[in-house]
């Protein structure tokens, strides 16, 4: 490995399970979630340079890349915690993954990031250490580093690794026209039903026992003995013609498992046993998804988040 470069693929994911028990005094909501790292990814190219400045680049060119970026960010929130040490790099993102599309796209990046210039600057931090970085800059950056399969619960920085069967994959659809905004989503949650006290936190175990039991260790989606939840859908589906149509169509596919939004939205999919059975699905619904204006991608489940390649 050239010791000034490095390359990281950062890839995204889908909660299949999203359930908002309640909303903490500062501020975040609590809740209890199964996320699952997906074969659709952002690239980055990280280059060591000795100006002390970080400088970011992009193919997307609607992407900002000043210094409110999240990959920015990062590299600041390391740097300014090794003073004494002048760090600075080039980095080329290749943006794959939709903007604003809950599926962790620049939780990813910032994650890729945190890795990246750990290595990159030979930085030492452990993984705990990372983890702890990654809370900083938002609430999926500490699942994307590791990925693969977790629960996780708190506001997210909580997480429970678990072993997924790896060989189940995703049909993913998005309106490339319609983002939506996290916050607001979670905002416009908390006012329609009234999640404003402390009233659940006698529940926080057992919610999270009761999730640990679903079925998600045992992989019984072929059993249907799981039940895919996601609190949020309930918002944006009333208000979001693009996800109601895309939950509509992907609910008619054949040998699909189950199907459902993914975060905060408006990305939805459908789950099959394996990723011969979703490309046939893929092929046999073509048409019609995009006479509906949908992007589409066919995606397998990982073991794992970001990674050095």
């Amino acid at each position: 490995m050239n010791s000034k470069m490095i390359n990281i693929k950062a890839p995204a994911k889908i909660n299949l399970h999203l359930e908002v028990l309640g909303k903490r005094r500062d501020g975040y909501h609590e809740l209890a979630m199964v996320m699952q790292s997906i074969d659709l990814a952002d690239y980055l190219e990280i280059e060591r340079n000795d100006s002390g400045v970080v400088k970011l680049f992009c193919n997307n060119k609607d992407l900002d890349t000043g210094e409110d970026n999240i990959i920015v960010r990062a590299a600041n929130l390391l740097k300014n915690n090794f003073k004494d040490r002048l760090l600075g790099a080039d980095i080329f993102l290749k943006k794959n993954i939709p903007i604003g599309a809950g599926l962790a796209g620049g939780s990813t990046d910032a994650a890729a990031t945190l890795v990246g210039l750990n290595n990159l600057w030979n930085l030492n931090l452990n993984s705990s250490e990372l983890h702890t970085f990654g809370g900083i800059l938002g609430s999926d950056v500490p699942f994307c580093i590791n990925g693969g399969s977790q629960y996780c619960f708190g506001r997210g920085e909580i997480l429970e690794p678990f072993i997924s069967k790896s060989d189940y994959a995703i049909i993913l659809v998005k309106n490339p026209e319609v983002s939506l905004s996290t916050p607001r989503i979670y905002k416009k949650y908390s006012s329609a039903f009234n999640i404003c006290d402390d009233s659940f936190i006698s529940q926080i175990k057992y919610k999270r026992e009761l999730l640990r039991n679903n079925g998600f260790e045992r992989n019984d989606f072929l059993r249907n003995g799981i039940k895919i939840r996601n609190d949020l859908q309930k918002i944006v589906e009333s208000e979001c013609s693009s996800v109601k149509n895309a939950l509509s169509i992907l609910s008619e596919f054949n040998n699909n498992l189950c199907y459902s939004m993914s975060g905060s939205g408006p990305s939805c999919y459908a789950v099959f046993e394996n990723l011969d059975l979703a490309k046939t699905s893929y092929d046999e619904n073509y048409k019609i998804l995009k006479e509906d204006n949908f992007e589409v991608w066919v995606c397998s489940f990982l073991n794992k988040g970001v990674s050095i390649i």
